[in-house]
């Protein structure tokens, strides 16, 4: 079905979600690798690999630096990040750097195989709970944070505040159409819309910058 490659140092995490895979995806092919030099012999080797499950903290990655190496070796094969990693600056630099995707290590078992498969549909999966921290966070000031100004937002009809508020949910264009009553090819024209009008380049700048709205203030208009 799939050939997937984790790659993670952790022998026990590897196994689970091998067991994920294995469960979601029956008769998928999984490798295993325990740092980033295997990783990327694996990729020579293998570049008809459908996913690589990503860890940014196993040997040979130093952050962000191996998965910036691993899609200058492997650009066609997509790399999803899985990490105990939860700051929403890395998941928006993993993302800008070509990441498809950022899962938690403390997802629960369910939500990683929907994140795999929105993933492997060729959807990008963002986890809601990341998207939306903590808006006061003492780490970070009003400039870090991404924001779109209220008079963009005020441009979007209210199917597209609808629509938006969905993406930020980590909701694939199939779920959005099936939750709001409405075509998928409805779905895509919303969303290149919502892009147009928000002036921003990709679905996952739209999802990052509408993290921290109250869609509720703006759709009692």
């Amino acid at each position: 079905m799939y050939k997937i490659l984790i790659a993670d140092d952790h022998p026990l995490f590897r196994e689970a979600i091998h067991n994920v895979i294995s469960d979601g995806f029956p008769g998928s092919e999984v490798m295993e690798t325990a740092d980033l030099d295997s990783a990327l012999a694996l990729t020579e080797e293998h570049d008809d690999l459908d996913l690589i499950l990503l860890d940014l903290n196993m040997p040979g990655m130093h952050g962000l630096n191996g998965l910036i190496n691993l899609r200058n070796e492997a650009p066609t094969i997509p790399v999803v990040i899985v990490s105990a990693e939860q700051d929403k600056q890395i998941v928006l630099q993993a993302i800008t750097y070509g990441a498809v995707g950022f899962i938690t290590k403390s997802s629960p078992r369910a939500q990683m195989t929907e994140a795999i498969e929105q993933i492997l549909n060729g959807n990008v999966y963002l986890p809601s709970d990341i998207i939306r921290t903590q808006k006061n966070s003492p780490r970070r000031s009003h400039h870090e944070e991404s924001s779109i100004p209220p008079e963009l937002l005020q441009a979007l009809t209210r199917k597209q505040l609808l629509v938006l508020e969905r993406m930020t949910k980590g909701e694939s264009n199939k779920q959005i159409a099936y939750n709001l009553d409405i075509a998928e090819t409805t779905v895509k024209a919303h969303v290149s819309a919502i892009l147009r009008k928000l002036n921003v380049h990709n679905r996952v700048q739209a999802i990052l910058s509408a993290g921290d709205i109250d869609f509720a203030a703006y759709l009692r208009r």
